[in-house]
């Protein structure tokens, strides 16, 4: 790797856990109940200090249009003569001009929209932006409406609590975790010559800590992962997502050997988890060419490979990541695969649903899955699978978690 790819990577890893830091501390902030206004103080430091906003305004909707917030800027705003100006805008937008008074002073509007009704907007004086610029959905200035939809329901919270709506609340809640789980998973899996893919995954709660992924490193050679994080609630499903978006950054710049992929994620993990979570993962390398299959299970639930009518279970790896600060040993599993072979990837969520007599439905009823519907295609092989669960279970609900995503080699 060249001094300059590795300096582009370092600097691409170290804004990723600015961000993450900053999101931790925004969190935490929320978490630990802190009032609105420490909470606009938290929200304003990130801003400046972080981001290097040095002006912007925050207006939010409380049964009526408030400017809640403004750093940078002299003089009364006047909420309720400068909304209509802003209710235009629905997407991150760079202001080139503007016959208002208040927008001539900033270039960025940032709404926070909820079912197409705006519930904030940010205005930003940012001097590094020109009006040409394309916006990257990961670049600051998403994040920051991340942020700025983080605190505006944060805010809404604390008024309902006051109001007693705790249902709305709740609502609110769901809908923010739901978006957060959808930008994890691949929205678009293959299904054609060389492979059939297909993935399905049921929550248990509202955020989860599932994770799988495809990501292409050409026309031949395809990654395949899968990963659970210990624990539950906010703190995991971040350490997840942080998680995710350095595997994608890793495979973006370079191209890697496993085992040095491994230590890096391990070195990750251990310093932004601080011992306090880990997380199983399953990663392997197909060469569609060669038919080379190469993996590490890092304590995950061993992927099951049928081919040639043989049950294969994958455990070559090493312990879960960030178990220790260093992984005493990495072993790497290698294959190669004959046509048709199926290789099924899945959580715990799926071996450990139980019935209503608490039996756990188990890796045998998996097997046998397999082995019967794998000359389907994946997607309906994995409906049945998922049928066969919600029979299993009955009246009750799945007890974690639930992911599959299954891969036909043809």
């Amino acid at each position: 790797m060249t001094e300059e790819l590795q300096l582009k990577l370092d600097q691409k890893i170290a804004l990723q856990d600015l961000k993450l830091n900053a999101l931790l501390e925004i969190t935490s902030a929320i978490n630990n109940n802190l009032s609105t206004e420490q909470l606009l103080n938290n929200f304003s430091f990130v801003l400046k200090q972080q981001l290097n906003f040095r002006r912007f305004v925050l207006f939010i909707d409380q049964e009526g249009w408030n400017c809640i917030l403004k750093e940078g800027f002299k003089g009364k705003i006047d909420a309720k003569s400068n909304i209509p100006d802003l209710l235009r805008f629905k997407d991150i937008t760079l202001l080139a001009d503007s016959n208002s008074n208040l927008l001539k002073e900033f270039n960025v509007v940032l709404p926070v929209l909820h079912l197409g009704q705006p519930l904030a907007y940010l205005l930003l004086l940012d001097n590094q932006l020109k009006p040409s610029m394309l916006i990257d959905t990961d670049s600051h200035l998403s994040f920051a409406q991340t942020l700025t939809s983080i605190i505006t329901v944060a805010i809404e919270n604390k008024r309902l609590v006051k109001s007693n709506i705790i249902k709305e609340i709740i609502s609110k809640d769901l809908e923010v975790a739901s978006e957060l789980q959808k930008l994890l998973f691949p929205s678009d899996l293959p299904s054609d010559r060389k492979m059939d893919v297909h993935a399905k995954y049921i929550q248990r709660h509202a955020i989860g800590g599932d994770y799988y992924d495809f990501i292409p490193l050409g026309d031949d050679e395809y990654i395949l992962c899968i990963a659970d994080v210990s624990g539950k609630g906010i703190s995991a499903a971040m350490l997840m997502a942080n998680f995710q978006a350095t595997v994608r950054t890793l495979f973006k710049y370079q191209r890697f050997e496993l085992a040095f992929l491994m230590e890096e994620l391990n070195k990750k993990i251990v310093l932004n988890a601080k011992g306090e979570k880990f997380i199983t993962f399953f990663i392997a390398h197909f060469n569609a060419h060669t038919r080379k299959l190469k993996y590490i299970n890092a304590a995950h639930n061993y992927p099951i490979l049928y081919m040639n009518r043989k049950i294969l279970p994958l455990t070559d790896g090493c312990i879960g990541l960030g178990m220790l600060d260093e992984l005493p040993s990495i072993n790497v599993g290698s294959l190669t695969l004959d046509s048709k072979a199926t290789l099924v990837l899945y959580t715990d969520g799926v071996v450990e649903t139980e019935d209503l007599n608490g039996e756990a439905f188990g890796i045998d009823r998996l097997i046998k899955d397999i082995k019967t519907y794998s000359g389907l295609k994946m997607e309906d092989m994995n409906d049945i699978i998922f049928s066969h669960l919600t029979d299993w279970c009955g009246k009750g609900n799945y007890g974690d978690d639930t992911a599959i995503m299954s891969c036909k080699f043809f």
